[in-house]
């Protein structure tokens, strides 16, 4: 029989760096560290609200074919290869690929947002720990390397804000809304309460922005779809201090409503609001049935991913099936690494997770 985990409200609430801002307000309660953040302009502030809400909010992008329905998102035609290497965990070819974007088109913030999603799944990698019976990016120190991560950030924000001001669109809003859960997703692993907070908040506003404008963009309902459902999981002391903090509240009813949408319609989100759907189900419902057909699909297009192979082994395990388990498990430590420093993290993980079966 699957056991269920252990309550992880203080826990993670991330994947891929997603921490919630629950993570603190069910923590010690101590005086969060001031830090900078960056303004809606690319320039750096301090501000005193708690960490990790808006990280909800998170984007990451994820490539599909482009479907047939309508879509105000205009992809530069290089953008599926170069998200299907990042995907496929081609971290250094899909960042070589970002960076040509950038220089062709220097004033389109899309380049620079796929550059900081290459180095977001390194930093993962990098990051992760197993426990709870499922491998996580719960927590990091700051690093100085770090920098250029949220300086991708911040240039994808001030161009789309750019763009915005000269003519407000459905797409720059949408891109707004990325770029600001990128830096947000960072903050909340290195746990800067407040800019991660900040930084989510306003992401969510540029995306219920692009609604707005644009009532058909399925690709924001996955930001809007995790923020709903993660603000409605938060423990009974948490939402007391959310009322009080002024974060805007969510269903997650409707969150799991929006995730669908995004699967069903997304051009960019697709893909990705699939996997979050399903780690959702894993840690905060024990629904593994459900998840590991919602996750099936993603781990079937992009194999050669170890962190997609590590999750659907985790839920094997969860279900019992050890012999499935240990082959996702066993898939996972068997994929070629450029970055030796992700090779070596990914094959602890694999350990953690052979060991957990009792097997090596």
């Amino acid at each position: 029989m699957p056991v269920a985990p252990p309550n992880q409200d203080s826990c993670c609430k991330n994947h891929f760096g997603l921490h919630l801002f629950s993570n603190s307000l069910n923590s010690s309660g101590a005086e969060p560290d001031r830090a900078e953040s960056f303004s809606r302009t690319g320039t750096t502030m301090t501000s005193p609200i708690v960490r990790r809400a808006g990280l909800a909010c998170l984007l990451l992008l994820v490539p599909i074919a482009i479907a047939a329905h309508a879509s105000s998102i205009t992809l530069p035609p290089e953008t599926p290869a170069i998200l299907d290497k990042i995907y496929s965990f081609d971290l250094d070819r899909a960042m070589e690929a970002a960076k040509r974007m950038e220089q062709e088109r220097p004033n389109h913030p899309l380049g620079y947002l796929l550059e900081a999603e290459a180095l977001w799944w390194r930093i993962w990698c990098t990051s992760a720990d197993f426990k709870y019976g499922m491998s996580d990016a719960r927590r990091r120190p700051k690093l100085q390397a770090d920098q250029h991560y949220f300086e991708l950030s911040a240039r994808a924000l001030s161009l789309a804000e750019a763009q915005i001001k000269q003519f407000d669109s459905a797409e720059m809003q949408f891109y707004a809304g990325m770029a600001e859960a990128s830096a947000a997703r960072l903050y909340g692993l290195r746990a800067e309460n407040r800019n991660a907070a900040r930084a989510g908040v306003r992401g969510r506003e540029h995306l219920l922005r692009a609604k707005a404008l644009d009532p058909d963009l399925a690709d924001a309902d996955l930001g809007l779809g995790l923020y709903n459902y993660y603000v409605d999981t938060l423990s009974s002391i948490a939402r007391i201090l959310r009322f009080f903090m002024g974060i805007p509240g969510g269903s997650k009813q409707d969150g799991v409503r929006l995730l669908e949408h995004a699967i069903a319609q997304g051009v960019l989100t697709s893909n990705v609001a699939r996997f979050y759907l399903a780690l959702n189900l894993h840690r905060y419902d024990q629904q593994y049935e459900k998840a590991l057909n919602v996750l099936g699909p993603l781990v079937e297009k992009y194999p050669t991913n170890p962190l997609f192979q590590l999750a659907r082994g985790d839920l094997y395990a969860k279900l019992g099936r050890k012999q499935q388990a240990l082959a996702c498990y066993r898939a996972a430590g068997t994929v070629p690494f450029q970055d030796a420093e992700c090779q070596t993290h990914v094959h602890e993980l694999v350990r953690a997770s052979l060991a957990a079966l009792g097997a090596q």
